[in-house]
């Protein structure tokens, strides 16, 4: 029997703010567009193309409920989840619809776009046990190896320490026969 494997991992930001809706059985869903971008060089052209992929996410639960709270449009975030296809019957054609989305089983938190005035971004405002940004002065850099008391980091003053380890490993039952290389060691 073969193993499948259905494993999304997104990073972009969103092009929209979560819509938040409820279930019949009051569960949280949260829907938001992902938008993705790559960029390569146009071989016949050699000009620069960018493409923009906007990929349909859905977060039940806890990650609705986080979503909800700490995401607005423009947030940078990373989704890892899998890949749902589903189908429904559109009402006001009859036609049979198909959707595919993402279903997001992990979110992290990236970053957030800054406004102007805040210091952190807008999903750290107000919840204490995130850290926040501080603007530290740059640290000069250092190939240099730290000053080290390589003396009293020796094991030759460790308890069970031998001065004379044996390097022969005939006592282990190799010998000089060269087809007795194999020997078992007693550990």
């Amino acid at each position: 029997m073969a193993k499948d494997f259905n494993k999304v991992i997104l990073l972009g930001r969103l092009a929209r703010d979560p819509d938040i809706r409820y279930t019949p059985s009051k569960q949280k869903a949260a829907r938001f567009s992902l938008a993705t971008g790559r960029r390569w060089k146009n071989k016949a052209t050699g000009e620069i193309v960018d493409q923009t992929d906007f990929v349909p996410v859905t977060a039940w639960g806890t990650l609705a409920d986080i979503l909800e709270r700490y995401v607005r449009k423009g947030s940078q975030i990373m989704v890892e989840g899998r890949i749902s296809v589903r189908s429904y019957d559109d009402i006001k054609t009859g036609q049979r619809r198909w959707i595919t989305e993402v279903v997001a089983e992990n979110i992290v938190l990236l970053g957030s776009p800054r406004r102007e005035g805040d210091a952190q971004p807008a999903y750290q405002q107000g919840y204490s046990a995130q850290p926040t940004y501080q603007q530290r002065a740059p640290q000069p850099v250092s190939d240099a190896v730290p000053e080290t008391d390589f003396e009293n980091l020796s094991l030759r003053n460790e308890e069970g320490y031998e001065e004379s380890f044996p390097l022969d490993f005939t006592s282990l039952g190799g010998g000089e026969d060269p087809s007795a290389r194999d020997a078992e060691i007693p550990f």
